[in-house]
């Protein structure tokens, strides 16, 4: 099975993620809930998340279940899609965007993808219907000889760019990508995530 068919084997309304998370404050303005979703093809390399390179599922939520889990929390101001690439599942998280915006939270994505990319013929599908719900973008591939190491840039290498659609945000883009943030979870389990830290279960 390829994977663009394992892709499109994710039920509609249904997302296939690696992660979840409540109030990150290294992932884009504010406290905000991070989505990763699972399935990358570019498999950069000193990519700080190789465990969702793979499109076979992890585990299938629908929308809803994740608008409601994300809405549930008063620490959420916001909302940050991550991967893999949200954009291989762009539908499902504009969906989901637009629930969460209704509810007064903004929405970031990540993307290995440009935006130049993203706005044209050969972009995924629904591309362009994730973009229009997204109030910040910060796009382009991880190149591992352009890596930045510094407590003051919010991207992780020096050709990716933040593309700001809401001027809302033109002066909140004060987190940077060079932190390292712990989360323990109920069941005592940990996700540790960031720049240095990856998105490690342990």
């Amino acid at each position: 099975m390829t994977q663009q068919q394992v892709i499109n084997n994710i039920p509609p309304g249904y997302l296939n993620l690696m992660g979840y998370v409540d109030e990150s404050q290294v992932n884009g303005p504010g406290s905000r809930a991070v989505v990763w979703v699972q399935g990358c093809k570019r498999e950069c390399a000193g990519c700080f998340n190789t465990a969702s390179w793979s499109f076979e599922t992890n585990e299938l939520i629908s929308v809803a279940e994740v608008a409601e889990k994300i809405l549930a929390n008063p620490g959420n101001t916001g909302v940050t899609f991550s991967g893999g690439e949200p954009f291989w599942q762009a539908e499902a998280l504009a969906e989901l965007a637009q629930t969460v915006k209704k509810a007064g939270l903004n929405v970031m994505s990540f993307s290995g993808f440009t935006l130049e990319e993203l706005q044209g013929d050969k972009a995924p599908p629904q591309a362009a219907k994730l973009l229009k719900e997204l109030d910040i973008l910060i796009d382009g591939p991880y190149v591992e000889s352009l890596a930045i190491n510094s407590p003051e840039s919010p991207v992780s290498s020096r050709n990716q760019k933040v593309r700001i659609f809401n001027p809302e945000f033109e002066d909140k883009i004060t987190w940077s990508s060079d932190l390292v943030e712990v989360h323990i979870l109920k069941n005592g389990s940990r996700i540790v995530t960031g720049y240095k830290g990856q998105l490690n279960f342990c």
